[in-house]
């Protein structure tokens, strides 16, 4: 097994200089340094596939360059946009608000929804309500 990584477009076979990931909550491609380890969901490219990238129309391109490159280094605004990129992405969906209580009485029948194949349906007995399979 190589120790270099290579590039992750197809059939280019140099060294990647730098990682490509995406942040799609915020339409923002960030390219940044090559990431330390290889990440399923993200891209290492090589100097030349890096310097032409370009992001759909709609989407912006946080280029965060090594020092050593000679172009310029990542300023505090673009830092911070990339944290605020990170923390969105890892933040938690908030929980669906809870469906309105029914009435306890009130009997569910085969019309009111559709079956679901495999799952618990309400079925009128004379104790009260019981679950039965779906079939």
């Amino acid at each position: 097994m190589s120790l270099v990584r290579r590039c992750s477009r197809s059939a280019c076979s140099r060294q990647a200089v730098a990682t490509l990931t995406y942040v799609y909550a915020d339409s923002t491609a960030v390219l940044g340094p090559l990431a330390t380890f290889a990440e399923p969901h993200c891209y290492d490219l090589c100097a030349e596939h890096s310097e032409r990238l370009t992001a759909p129309r709609g989407w912006q391109i946080v280029r965060l360059s090594p020092p050593e490159t000679g172009r310029r280094a990542p300023s505090t605004d673009d830092l911070e946009a990339l944290a605020n990129a990170v923390r969105e992405a890892a933040r938690a969906p908030a929980p669906a608000p809870a469906p309105p209580a029914e009435a306890p009485n009130r009997v569910v029948h085969q019309g009111d929804r559709p079956p679901r194949r495999g799952h618990l349906r309400p079925v009128d007995d004379s104790d009260g309500t019981a679950f039965t399979a779906n079939r």
